[in-house]
């Protein structure tokens, strides 16, 4: 064998298999591409309130909200709908479609020079709500490119994408604003949602019909989960532990800046190294399964993703040891996260049957990203009250916390890939 088929040998050992099937690697694509782009929305977006329109601190805190309340409001009402409806990836590409003419809607209005907040909060929150409705089709679309037996395979390389593009995505977006405007670097997340849609169109998906005979059955999603052991443990504790880090996030930033005197700099610096560790950590969560099992690894991330946080309000002295500390904290933190979400994840796929698939992850969204609104602001609250390094502390003994439904249920006994539940 010559030199130059033993490396193409190796290179070829080196990526993931199911990148190598047409249908998986475009939907792949899609979403890792969309979700970049999402993540400079959320630096621009409040970077164009606050330095094109000089946004107020409430304003701000509303633009925020804005965007997350989809997520309480209207998760269950869209699982339903898209079970209904069936074509999970024509829902998708519209959603992509809608996205892009929204915020390709604000740095025309800059260029012309007619932006208004009131503009930047019907962006926020049509564009949320629409992220809302392609996050619940894509697990009926992935459901339909990845055969069962390879679900932690393709989980690994979808949700993998996914969270390594929410700790790294915020840096990438700060350079862009940077460099080109919080305006105009929002046509970068419209140029993902357009390369997104592209991509879908060519995806080939057998998919399950939809199912109009569900019609009006909104609650149908969360009934199952509270049928479903598995899942009611899961999404018990994944509430919790969604509110005790919305605490967390709401205060970390001000708690760096004040109490370590860290510079904006080293903030970042600091940030990605979570980037770093999700990266890792997402290319061994396979092995690390297979070594010790899917239950056991969803409740180590459980505990080290959270756990490892005390570091920060533990962190003191000289501005280098504040700095390392920090930064030690994230990159555990990101590995954490990645055996919880990859392992967590690979769980629900497999133990929900297509006919509620969406309205399950609608119930998920509904019950999780609901209470990060109010975790940040019970957060500001409670700072108020008792100092940021207590409330941190707080956040995170809660966080630990949170395993405690996971520990009582019969998790932690799986060890293969679960079988559809009924």
């Amino acid at each position: 064998m010559t030199a130059a088929a033993v490396l193409t040998k190796t290179w070829r050992d080196c990526i993931p298999s199911l990148l190598r099937e047409r249908a998986f690697l475009r939907y792949w694509s899609a979403q890792t591409i969309s979700y970049a782009g999402d993540q400079v929305t959320i630096v621009a977006l409040p970077l164009a309130a606050v330095l094109t329109l000089k946004a107020t601190p409430f304003q701000l805190g509303l633009l925020s909200a804005a965007g997350l309340l989809p997520n309480l409001l209207i998760s269950i009402h869209a699982g339903a709908w898209v079970d209904r409806r069936g074509e999970r990836r024509k829902t998708m590409i519209m959603m992509d479609a809608g996205r892009a003419v929204l915020l390709g809607s604000v740095p025309i209005a800059y260029f012309f020079g007619f932006l208004t907040l009131a503009q930047l909060f019907v962006v926020a929150f049509l564009a949320g709500s629409m992220g809302v409705i392609f996050n619940v089709a894509t697990q009926g679309l992935f459901a339909a490119v990845v055969p069962r037996e390879r679900y932690l395979e393709g989980t690994s390389l979808s949700r993998g994408t996914y969270s390594f593009s929410w700790v790294a995505g915020p840096g990438l977006g700060g350079l862009l604003v940077q460099a080109l405007s919080a305006p105009i670097a929002i046509l970068a997340d419209v140029v993902s949602f357009v390369g997104s849609g592209f991509l879908l169109r060519s995806v080939a998906a057998d998919e399950p019909a939809g199912d109009q005979s569900q019609r009006g059955r909104l609650r149908e999603g969360l009934a199952f989960v509270r049928r479903t052991p598995v899942l009611m443990a899961k999404f018990v504790a994944g509430a919790a532990l969604n509110l005790f880090f919305s605490i967390y996030f709401a205060l970390f930033l001000l708690f760096a800046a004040r109490e370590l005197h860290l510079s904006a700099g080293l903030i970042g610096l600091a940030l990605s190294g979570g980037a770093v560790g999700a990266l890792l950590s997402s290319m061994f969560t396979k092995r690390v399964v297979k070594r010790i099992g899917l239950g056991v690894t969803f409740i180590l991330g459980s505990l080290v993703y959270p756990a490892v946080l005390i570091l920060v309000p533990f962190a003191g002295g000289a501005e280098w040891q504040g700095f390392g500390m920090f930064t030690v904290a994230e990159f555990l933190s990101g590995a954490g996260m990645m055996l919880l979400d990859i392992s967590g994840s690979t769980i629900q796929q497999a133990i929900t049957p297509d006919r509620v698939r969406a309205r399950v992850q609608g119930a998920y969204q509904a019950t999780n990203y609901g209470a990060r609104p109010v975790g940040a602001l019970l957060g500001g609250l409670l700072a108020g009250l008792f100092g940021l390094r207590p409330v941190l502390v707080l956040a995170v003994v809660g966080g630990v916390l949170s395993v405690v439904p996971l520990l009582a249920s019969p998790i932690p006994r799986m060890r293969d890939i679960p079988d559809e539940s009924e």
